[in-house]
């Protein structure tokens, strides 16, 4: 069980008796009469799309999960394909399920996916990745004095922003959960 304050997009929860993927979930604050989660959830057998309203402090039920490591390989149409490293086994992740960690995801990258009565119920990366820079305005005369930063583009295809010493064809360490820029990856 979790607060419903917790929940996230991507997160699969049990509602109704039935497993549902969490697409949206904003935490919503009016004033004196209290905060409430607004989320959209899809169901997994269905895949019907509904809006449910959950008071902060609402409890919802977290399936019973086996946690397996794989390694993802590459996208196919709306799956992402992940490979057991043990038995090399292929399997098909809907992007419903990967959700925002597509941002992070490069092929050979390991992932953790939760797996309920055999199915992936869960995707995610790990806590901090390394990724090339591909495009970096050029540096700035002064920006390590000023701190100033800078968008640049990762192989991902993510936008992100780093220091204005930070040039093209460096690799760097991000925060997966926030996307912030960590350091200069050695």
């Amino acid at each position: 069980m979790m607060n419903a304050i917790d929940l996230r997009k991507g997160k699969t929860i049990v509602y109704n008796d039935e497993l549902v993927i969490v697409h949206d979930a904003r935490h919503v604050a009016k004033g004196n009469k209290g905060s409430y989660m607004q989320t959209k959830l899809k169901n997994m057998k269905s895949g019907k799309m509904f809006e449910v309203r959950f008071n902060v402090t609402d409890r919802v039920e977290i399936p019973f999960v086996d946690s397996k490591e794989y390694e993802f390989l590459y996208k196919d149409g709306d799956n992402y394909i992940v490979m057991d490293g043990e038995t090399y086994d292929q399997i098909p992740v809907h992007e419903d399920l990967v959700a925002d960690a597509a941002k992070w995801l490069i092929p050979n990258q390991k992932v953790t996916c939760q797996i309920y009565q055999e199915q992936v119920i869960s995707f995610e990366v790990p806590f901090t990745v390394t990724l090339e820079v591909v495009e970096a305005p050029p540096v700035v005369k002064g920006a390590t004095v000023t701190n100033q930063p800078k968008d640049v583009v990762l192989e991902t295809g993510t936008k992100i922003r780093v220091p204005g010493f930070v040039s093209a064809g460096e690799r760097v360490n991000v925060d997966t959960r926030t996307g912030e820029y960590l350091e200069r990856a050695k």
